[in-house]
C-alpha cells in the first residue's frame, strides 16, 4: 500500500510542476510581448527586438522541454496506478530521464522541435512576422 501512496504523491507534485511550467511558458509569452512593445515604444533597433524574441521563442521551447519530460513520467506513473502487480518503483523521474538522455546535439534538436510547435510558436512567429513586415514597409 505505501507504493500506491508514494506514486499517488509523485503524480501530483509532477502534476503541480507540469501545471507551474504552462505558467512559466505563458509569463515569457507575456514578458516578450511587453519588451518588444518597450523595445518599439523607445526607438530599439528592430534587429535587437527581433533577437530578443527569438530568445524568448527558445526559452520556453526549452520549458516545454522540461514539461513534455514531465508529461512522459506522469504517463508511467497513471500506468503504474492501473497496474496493481507491477514492481517498478516510485519517485524515478531522474533515474529514467538519464536511461533515455540524448546526447548534446540530439538535446539541442528536442529544444528546436518543442520550439516549434504552434503552441509555442504563437505569438513569436506573428510578432517577428509584423516586426519584418513593419521594418518592410518602411523602406517603400
Amino acid at each position: 500500500m505505501e507504493r500506491y501512496g508514494l506514486l499517488g504523491q509523485e503524480w501530483q507534485t509532477l502534476q503541480g510542476n507540469h501545471e507551474q511550467h504552462e505558467l512559466n511558458a505563458l509569463l515569457i509569452k507575456l514578458g516578450c510581448l511587453a519588451l518588444s512593445v518597450a523595445g518599439l515604444a523607445s526607438g530599439l533597433s528592430p534587429a535587437w527586438i527581433a533577437f530578443t524574441i527569438l530568445l524568448c521563442w527558445m526559452q520556453e521551447g526549452i520549458f516545454k522541454t522540461y514539461q513534455a519530460r514531465l508529461s512522459d513520467r506522469l504517463l508511467n506513473v497513471e500506468n503504474l496506478l492501473k497496474q496493481p502487480g507491477s514492481l517498478e518503483p516510485p519517485m524515478q523521474l531522474h533515474t529514467d530521464w538519464s536511461a533515455s538522455r540524448p546526447g548534446g546535439a540530439a538535446l539541442i534538436g528536442g529544444y528546436i522541435a518543442s520550439a516549434c510547435r504552434p503552441t509555442v510558436a504563437f505569438p513569436y512567429l506573428p510578432m517577428l512576422l509584423m516586426l519584418g513586415l513593419g521594418r518592410w514597409l518602411a523602406w517603400l
